[in-house]
């Protein structure tokens, strides 16, 4: 009786002994110098089985860069290690400041080692971001990536729902403009919080001699005075210089439609727009000979640019003044010679009498001021529809639907995230200040604020999937095979680069159509875009159905954040800085009579002097890539450097590298380069 006793307190103390590990676990600070933090640690190690106590790292300092280790023993059976939990504890007397976590790292003891044959001898749980005292408990994962249906323990799955119901909490949709895109749901920018703030290291630029300008009220008085402006403003800017020179040039009107700021407006026509009140007879002096109108829009030749999206849009007053609008039609032939020349414009909408249509062989002031008002409707689609609605917004869009519905380790989270998480911060910085009371579009615009909802809710409405996608937009507006075609070329080139290293990632994580049909998470994705985006006339898919779906719909939103954003924002001051290229706005109504304007008349209807050095100070800074900029496919979070990931990686920017070495080959050749494509000028996201 007394041995068997022994012998069961022998057993029990031994299985105590077998269920209690001790762990080694290390936590790295990230090396910045301000990740630092005076906050106190706690730690608990989540298991299969069980979980620690918080454990506190002690009298251990977390400043930068610094490795801290702390010895964890459990009381229990732990299981397979799932979950390191980290909780910030605010500090007495000290400030009470943001740590960056680089990453916990799990260690068995050697006397524990063994006990779980599953659990590698060290595991990684990435961090990688901010903490704060605020957000209470944070759980780390390791840097493994994986679909919903690949998780195999419950306490994981819940993990992921936690983290997002957490997330749909903070960051919620509001509506800035009805019928456009809806926004994140802030009110200062510290309301997003560390990990969606960045630092935007922006060069100085010069604006020395357009900010001596920016109290005169008056008009321009003359070309020679904006000669003189530009002279100081821009005589380091050779593509401004080319412009200035040949602003007036039908051809490079043609030309900046293909491979300006704006190439996202020309299409190919076979049939005349009912509303442009031209006839053959009227077009065949601009035509070849032996050619008429019929034979030319068979053949392809003749395109058209319509603004009909400013139709009856209402104008801003700026200095106590009206200005105007007009919603242009142009008609542009590719001549003999391969250049691609206007031959038609009518700057309303409602043909009449009043509304006449201006011909190349009209007096060349006539001529001349119907281009500008071409122009300054361009600046209006330009600066609301291809540039802040295509791309800023659209980003703002995918970024908040994916921190609402795609967790951590949802494989797309990781590769969109690093191409979408500035739209937040630079959208509100330009809906508190560009596009707010004061700003530059309600002080310089033609599309003031009056105009804002107007323009952005109707431009929303003419989106469709298909313009956003490079190749189908570029089919559909029949301009990739057009000579000098710059901007077509390149995009499709890069396109496919990024479309070929998507592909590659989706197919990394789903191994058939059936797994995207059964992801619940990328469903609910898709959704909140439809439901907080476009239209359902859009086109936008309404739910995945196939991995090529997929691809090509994370393609579009890397291509929108980083290659459209480059070439319509970076290039914007150089085909802007001889004003009456791109004026903001106009002073005097639309021609309604022909043979009576003279050059005094079209500077009267430019821009004032502050009002033009308003814009331009502005594009100046907008158009300076930061000196801390991220080029495309470059990422730094650790999960990219995990094997699969970074050989992908690696592909892509091998591929860019190529496509950059030959866009720099061919505009050394070239009087105007193309350069805003160039991979090596593309930022990551939109971050200016």
């Amino acid at each position: 009786m007394h041995l068997s006793v022994l012998a069961s307190c022998m057993s029990n103390m031994s299985d105590k002994m077998t269920s209690c590990q001790d762990f080694e676990v290390t936590v790295h600070t990230s090396p910045g110098l301000t990740c630092g933090t005076f906050s106190r640690l706690w730690i608990s190690l989540i298991g299969s089985q069980g979980e620690t106590p918080p454990t506190r790292l002690n009298d251990a300092h977390l400043l930068p860069g610094s490795v801290c280790p702390v010895q964890i023993q459990t009381s229990g059976p732990l299981g397979r290690l799932l979950l390191v939990r980290l909780r910030l504890q605010a500090p007495t007397g000290l400030p009470d400041l943001d740590w960056h976590c680089s990453r916990v790292e799990v260690r068995r003891s050697a006397e524990s080692r063994g006990s779980g044959p599953e659990d590698p001898e060290t595991r990684v749980f990435l961090c990688d971001k901010w903490l704060r005292t605020a957000e209470g408990d944070v759980e780390l994962r390791t840097g493994k990536l994986s679909l919903l249906k690949d998780e195999m323990d419950e306490k994981l799955k819940q993990q992921r729902l936690k983290h997002l119901q957490h997330q749909q909490k903070i960051i919620r949709w509001r509506t800035f403009v009805d019928g456009a895109p809806q926004c994140v749901d802030v009110d200062s920018l510290s309301e997003l919080g560390p990990n969606l703030i960045y630092s935007h290291n922006n060069p100085n630029p010069n604006v020395h001699y357009l900010k001596g300008l920016a109290g005169r009220a008056e008009a321009w008085t003359s070309f020679s005075e904006l000669e003189t402006v530009f002279i100081h403003s821009g005589h380091q800017n050779n593509v401004a210089g080319f412009v200035r020179s040949h602003w007036m040039d039908d051809w490079y009107f043609g030309y900046q439609c293909l491979n300006g700021c704006n190439p996202l407006m020309l299409r190919q026509i076979r049939l005349l727009p009912p509303q442009l009140s031209v006839t053959p007879d009227m077009l065949r002096p601009f035509l070849p000979e032996h050619s008429s109108l019929e034979q030319e829009l068979q053949e392809g030749n003749i395109f058209l640019l319509d603004y009909e999206v400013l139709d009856g849009v209402p104008a801003n007053v700026i200095n106590g003044r009206q200005t105007y609008l007009s919603a242009p039609l142009c008609l542009l032939h590719l001549n003999r010679q391969q250049q691609l020349v206007p031959i038609a414009i009518q700057l309303q909408q409602t043909p009449g009498p009043l509304n006449p249509v201006f011909l190349p062989s009209d007096p060349g002031c006539d001529w001349l001021l119907a281009k500008i008002w071409v122009r300054s409707s361009d600046f209006q689609c330009h600066q609301l529809g291809s540039h802040y609605l295509r791309t800023h917004m659209l980003g703002e869009l995918s970024c908040v639907a994916t921190l609402r519905q795609l967790p951590e380790p949802h494989p797309l989270h990781q590769l969109l995230m690093p191409h979408v998480r500035t739209s937040l911060q630079i959208n509100f910085q330009a809906r508190v200040s560009l596009l707010a009371n004061g700003g530059v579009f309600d002080k310089a615009v033609g599309c003031g604020l009056q105009a804002l909802p107007v323009f952005l809710s109707r431009a929303s409405q003419r989106i469709h999937y298909r313009s956003l996608c490079v190749p189908d937009d570029l089919s559909d507006r029949g301009v990739l095979g057009l000579p000098h075609s710059h901007y077509a070329h390149d995009a499709l080139r890069l396109w496919d680069a990024l479309h070929r290293f998507v592909v590659s990632w989706v197919d990394l994580y789903y191994s058939s159509d059936l797994e995207v049909q059964q992801d619940s998470e990328l469903q609910l994705w898709i959704t909140d875009i439809n439901t907080h985006g476009f239209t359902h006339s859009s086109g936008f898919p309404q739910v995945f159905q196939t991995r090529a779906e997929v691809s090509q719909f994370v393609t579009m939103i890397i291509y929108s954040c980083s290659a459209l954003h480059a070439a319509v924002n970076f290039s914007q001051l150089d085909f802007a800085l001889w004003m009456p290229n791109c004026p903001p706005y106009m002073l005097r109504p639309p021609l309604q009579v022909k043979g009576s304007v003279t050059e005094d008349d079209i500077v009267s209807c430019l821009p004032d002097i502050n009002a033009t050095c308003r814009v331009l100070m502005a594009l100046t800074l907008l158009s300076q890539p930061a000196n801390n900029f991220i080029p495309l496919c470059h990422y730094n979070n650790a999960v990219f450097r995990e094997d699969a990931h970074r050989r992908l990686v690696e592909e892509v920017q091998a591929e860019l590298r190529t496509i950059s070495e030959e866009i720099s080959e061919r505009n050394q050749q070239m009087e105007l380069p193309y350069p805003y494509l160039n991979p090596d000028c593309i930022e990551n996201s939109v971050a200016i």
